[in-house]
């Protein structure tokens, strides 16, 4: 017999281009490490209320055998124990979502004895996680408590979670942070626990996770917490940017060429890609509670293209959504990259100003546009923190950024290598700015308009402040706030109907105020205070159109009287400015016989004519409403950790035994069947020999739960 035909034992010999068939033996092998969580969850939710009232003795028997299970030295039964309990969460939410949460507390293990079963959970997941366990093991504790934090639509009704803020396991989840090797192989799961624990109850008690993240100050910890979402953002971008590049060099490019723009929104739609609100929440938490986190987003490495390679086996669930999946482990093991001078150097805020400008593109759905706020809600706080400004505005910290940008017929896509290198901050500035000329649409996202332009208001009055002299292209954020009027003005009538455009249009005149008033010592060069005098008389006739709107409402009785009335008064200087300014640059052309001036010719005249013009000192330009999460921003993120971030969550809470788990191979004799669950009742299941189904014509099927719970 060839060497071939002894290492194919008792498989029948196929075609080479076929998988070798497995004997039946190995069949049975896979349904005993096979754990039918589908089954037992299934069973829960069929069984009606007269039999989950007989059986919620038996239940309350299997949760706390589950528990006691966990101290095993068996890693199997660990596991077993561990994905049963998984079950046990979810099966008897599913059954029971109309029922209180003391109610699902009592029939998952008995009023009268959670608090102790609970104990003894959290402090046997709390060993697992800080021992020396397998690295399967401490992964699967960590799909547990994600799955038991997000078994509710809401989380803060689910009221189990009472348990573990009591039973906290903060310690652990910074242990898992700080260790480079434990990090990369639990850190995404780790963080988005925490976040999620973070916004349990936090508007109507004391959180103890909040309280404790907010004194973090261990460096290893936060540096730890930073890699982890700097490289679950970085894995988002690739995949983006490699999607991007398919879609421009395949078919989609082909087809666009040959019949024009007919199908550019049809290739846009292919790049319309699932965001991650969980990582994004959890760098919202550490930016918003932790001041020394701010640091973190400093902290520069290169910037490379970093392959992936799955490191594990395909698993047989249906594939995650684009953004949702936590980096390769390859990745997450290697936080410390090679240091080349030839390469570009990135930080936490360099690739997550990358993400927000692809989230922000599209806003189309209810889904997109919380995504893009909550984007806007982390930069209007790094924009408020004095530290995180002092980096955005070292002129001696540079660095290329380059963004997404939406595809618009109008304009050429920018050349990546064409991007100079500036402070930080001109990066905030071009995603405002891209933000607000691509989003003037019908459904206008009135709430994204207002954050973006207090962003750059908060910038503008760092700069005041500290006299920061930034070289930046002003004239395109000043050309930008004057379409965003002329678009105001354009459709009243419609957005009057559901926004109080008003509101927003102050807020741009006054940032026009900010330059007027205050820019002499902020701008850069003299040649730039002449520019923006310029922009506001070259495009007088949007400021006159929205000083007669704003008039004839307020002077007018209606619900926008008020509103409109401080516009009119913001617009004093601007129209100063007009009125000066004009009849000057006409007299110039008529004595000097020109029909058209150049824009040198006007300068020339603006230059010439300052000394007589009169404006007025208007206050509290440079002041502004600290960002407060609550009560402004409560309903947001009540709904945030709802429905949307339980979907994007569905399938990491969900290992496989065969594809997730490797252990050594335990004796034939150790293992019972998989429908008791390998190990519950070790005590009252007797063991059952895998071979001892090598001969039956039918693979078992699974045991019936009622049989099940009453062993």
């Amino acid at each position: 017999m060839s060497q071939v035909e002894k290492k194919a034992g008792l498989l029948r010999r196929t075609s080479s281009s076929k998988k070798p068939l497995k004997e039946k033996v190995v069949l049975m092998y896979d349904e005993i490490f096979a754990v039918n969580l589908e089954y037992l969850e299934s069973k829960l939710e069929s069984v009606n209320g007269e039999e989950v009232q007989r059986i919620q003795d038996n239940i309350n028997s299997l949760f706390h055998h589950c528990v006691q299970a966990l101290g095993e030295e068996h890693q199997i039964k660990v596991v077993n124990a561990l994905q049963t309990l998984c079950a046990l969460f979810r099966g008897v939410h599913q059954k029971n979502k109309s029922a209180s949460g003391f109610d699902i507390i009592n029939m998952l293990m008995g009023f009268d004895k959670a608090e102790r079963r609970m104990k003894d959970l959290m402090e046997r997941l709390d060993s697992l996680l800080c021992g020396d366990s397998s690295e399967s093991l401490k992964s699967l504790c960590l799909k547990l408590l994600l799955c038991l934090v997000t078994v509710t639509d809401n989380i803060s009704q689910n009221t189990i979670l009472e348990y573990v803020m009591i039973n906290s396991i903060f310690e652990a989840i910074l242990q898992i942070l700080s260790d480079p090797s434990s990090r990369g192989q639990h850190g995404y799961d780790a963080v988005v626990l925490l976040a999620l624990l973070v916004n349990y109850r936090k508007y109507e008690s004391v959180n103890p996770y909040i309280v404790k993240l907010s004194i973090v100050d261990d460096e290893p910890t936060l540096d730890g917490m930073g890699v982890v979402l700097h490289q679950a953002l970085t894995e988002y971008n690739r995949q983006y940017k490699d999607k991007e590049e398919e879609n421009q060099g395949g078919f989609f490019s082909t087809l666009t060429s040959m019949v024009g723009s007919m199908f550019i929104a049809d290739v846009d739609e292919k790049l319309s890609v699932q965001t991650n609100e969980a990582i994004l929440l959890a760098l919202y938490e550490a930016v918003h509670l932790n001041r020394n986190f701010i640091t973190v987003l400093a902290q520069s490495h290169p910037e490379i293209d970093i392959p992936v390679t799955p490191s594990t086996p395909t698993p047989t669930t249906p594939t995650t959504p684009l953004g949702t999946t936590p980096p390769s482990l390859d990745v997450m093991n290697n936080p410390e990259l090679p240091l080349d001078p030839n390469l570009q150097t990135s930080n936490l805020l360099i690739t997550f100003l990358k993400y927000a400008s692809i989230v922000m593109q599209d806003t189309k759905d209810e889904h997109r546009l919380n995504s893009a706020r909550l984007c806007l809600i982390i930069l209007t706080c790094i924009a408020e923190d004095q530290y995180a400004d002092a980096f955005l505005h070292d002129d001696n910290i540079n660095f290329r950024v380059s963004l997404h940008r939406m595809p618009m017929r109008h304009r050429k896509k920018a050349a990546g290598k064409n991007i100079p290198s500036r402070p930080l901050v001109c990066a905030v500035l071009d995603l405002m700015v891209e933000f607000i000329v691509t989003h003037m649409m019908k459904d206008f996202p009135m709430d994204l308009y207002l954050r973006c332009v207090q962003i750059i208001h908060k910038l503008l009055c760092y700069q005041k402040k500290c006299r920061i002299r930034l070289h930046y292209t002003w004239r395109e954020l000043w050309s930008a706030l004057i379409n965003l009027l002329k678009f105001l003005l354009s459709n009243e009538t419609t957005l009057l109907a559901k926004h109080n455009i008003f509101h927003l249009a102050l807020l741009v005149v006054n940032l026009f105020n900010m330059f007027i008033t205050y820019g002499d010592t902020f701008l850069p060069t003299s040649n730039s205070y002449d520019e923006l005098y310029y922009e506001i008389v070259r495009m007088h006739q949007v400021f006159d159109n929205l000083y007669c709107m704003v008039l004839r409402v307020s002077t007018n009785t209606g619900q926008w009287k008020e509103a409109a009335s401080k516009v009119t008064h913001a617009l004093v200087n601007i129209r100063a400015i007009i009125n000066h300014f004009n009849p000057k640059i006409e007299s110039y052309a008529a004595v000097n016989h020109i029909s058209q001036l150049s824009e040198e010719q006007v300068l020339e005249v603006v230059r010439s004519n300052y000394d007589t013009l009169t404006l007025k000192l208007q206050d509290g330009l440079d002041q502004f409403e600290r960002y407060s999460e609550q009560p402004k921003e409560a309903a947001f993120f009540k709904e945030l950790v709802g429905d949307p971030m339980r979907s994007s969550l569905s399938l990491l809470i969900q290992p496989r035994y065969p594809s997730r788990f490797s252990f050594p191979r335990p004796s034939c004799h150790s293992l019972i069947s998989p429908s008791v669950f390998l190990t519950i009742h070790s005590s009252a299941v007797p063991s059952v020999h895998p071979l001892s189904f090598h001969h039956r014509s039918i693979r078992p099927q699974p045991v019936s739960l009622l049989f099940l719970l009453r062993l």
